[in-house]
């Protein structure tokens, strides 16, 4: 009777330490699952920071572009400017110089 005594209560052993460790596979196994989808989760997020960060950068780049274009149509739109009035200035140098009309001078 001891003897049976023994067994059973080895083979309860045995099942709770199969069922224990089952219970343990099956708990590593989600904490597995769950670090994966962290690291997917913590991936995801870095791909739209880097996108969102990417996209900055662009619209700064291209708000630079049209700044410096800007600036360069005011500056060839001033350079023509001046180069009009130099131009009649000159004319009228001339006219003085020759007693003739700045039309005239400008011809020339």
């Amino acid at each position: 009777m001891r003897k049976l005594m023994i067994v059973a209560a080895s083979a309860a052993m045995a099942i709770g330490v199969s069922a224990c460790s089952e219970k343990t596979q099956d708990t590593a196994a989600e904490a597995a699952k769950s670090a994966g989808d962290d690291v997917e989760a913590a991936g995801d997020a870095a791909g739209h920071a880097v996108k969102k960060s990417v996209n900055a950068a662009g619209d700064a780049v291209s708000d630079a572009g049209h700044a410096v274009s800007k600036a360069a149509d005011k500056a060839a739109a001033e350079a023509d400017e001046f180069g009009g009035k130099a131009e009649n200035a000159r004319a009228r140098v001339e006219a003085d110089a020759q007693n003739e009309s700045v039309e005239k001078a400008k011809r020339d």
